[in-house]
């Protein structure tokens, strides 16, 4: 069984997230996708405590019959992956984090515990990811695929929550519902980043 792994701080999950999900289930053939929650994701401070984004998540991917979404403990996806000790699964990213992959923690080692698939969009520097991929010791264990970008990033939603700006159409109503039930993101944010299919371009299970 193809098994894929997905992970982010989810901070909160929105409809970009899901449908990279749905997207990499379809090209990949996951059996199981695991959605790996960051506790505590050492590139970002996070807005809300693990525990909440960990429900958030879980209603974000309900619909999404192989998703299986638990906490993640491990700041780094090196030491994610050493600790789940899959055989051969599919580690989810997109190009723009990608194009930072070098910079990872031990990025050779993750190629051995981890095929990448990586999810390009129109615009892309496609440039930049030959070369990333040209100072691999095993390029063969990356695969590009294509996805409709959505132009969705969670920075973006704590901002709209923070002005009392309405996130229909950005997130899972199931989400919206409970993020307006607990009140969240309602301080002042920067738009700026953070977007899982955008520029959000550091490792995300260090991503998201």
């Amino acid at each position: 069984m193809n098994v894929g792994i997905l992970g982010g701080a989810f901070d909160p999950p929105h409809l970009g997230h899901v449908e990279l999900a749905r997207d990499g289930i379809e090209r990949f053939a996951f059996g199981r996708l695991l959605v790996r929650v960051v506790e505590r994701p050492g590139h970002k401070v996070v807005s809300t405590p693990a525990p909440i984004r960990l429900d958030l998540a879980r209603l974000a991917f309900e619909p999404v019959a192989e998703a299986e979404v638990s906490l993640d403990p491990f700041s780094r996806t090196v030491d994610s992956l050493e600790a789940l000790a899959l055989s051969d699964p599919v580690f989810l990213v997109g190009a723009d984090e990608f194009a930072s992959f070098l910079t990872w923690k031990e990025p050779a080692r993750v190629l051995e515990l981890a095929r990448l698939g990586v999810a390009t969009r129109p615009g892309v520097d496609q440039a930049s990811l030959e070369t990333v991929l040209a100072a691999l010791d095993r390029p063969e264990r990356v695969t590009f695929f294509p996805i409709d970008p959505l132009p969705i990033s969670s920075a973006e939603i704590r901002a709209r929550l923070a002005a009392g700006q309405p996130i229909e159409g950005l997130v899972p109503p199931e989400v919206a519902a409970e993020v307006a039930r607990l009140g969240l993101y309602r301080r002042v944010e920067s738009p700026g980043g953070g977007g899982m299919l955008e520029q959000e371009s550091t490792e995300r299970t260090s991503p998201t």
